[in-house]
């Protein structure tokens, strides 16, 4: 079945800019028998990876979309990652409800409307990766007030996967008060 979920130009690069982009995120994930959520999971990018790489850690796909949702659920089920599961809403939805050591997103939002909603779904002291492109140190000067808001703490702009990937993946990480 086409599910669309990614475009059409992407299909020659799924493997190396989508793929090993998100799988290299892993060596970032502090704690490898954890809690993850991953906030605008839409075509499992890095949410499923890192469930395949980190079959200990409690994975969660928060997607709202209800085609991305089903997409995910058939991927969970395809994959058999019982370490996984979909969870169809929105992230300011269940903002408070889930507390999970580590967030994840990859082309959600700008940081500065990211930050938060990532934020609202971690533990207090848990950590937010969010990946980024080559504007990363911009995007995080510009979300110094929303991150101040939020009483995030430590931001930093991190390259994951040097000597693996081309180019290293950039992330933004932070920790949540």
């Amino acid at each position: 079945m086409e599910w669309g979920v990614i475009g059409p130009r992407e299909v020659p690069r799924l493997w190396d800019r989508h793929l090993l982009n998100c799988a290299v995120v892993a060596e970032l994930v502090p704690d490898s028998t954890g809690t993850l959520a991953d906030v605008g999971s839409g075509a499992g990018l890095p949410g499923v990876v890192l469930a395949m790489l980190l079959p200990e850690v409690r994975v969660t796909l928060i997607e709202p979309l209800e085609r991305r949702a089903k997409f995910l659920v058939e991927c969970v089920s395809e994959l058999k990652l019982g370490n996984a599961v979909v969870l169809r809403s929105r992230a300011e939805d269940v903002s408070g409800t889930l507390a999970v050591d580590v967030a994840t997103a990859r082309a959600v939002a700008p940081l500065d409307r990211l930050a938060p909603l990532a934020a609202g779904v971690v533990r207090r002291g848990g950590t937010v990766l969010a990946i980024k492109g080559s504007g990363a140190e911009t995007e995080l000067a510009k979300a110094q007030s929303s991150l101040r808001r939020i009483g995030a703490r430590g931001a930093e702009v991190l390259r994951a996967g040097h000597g693996r990937v081309d180019p290293a993946t950039t992330v933004v990480r932070f920790f949540a008060r």
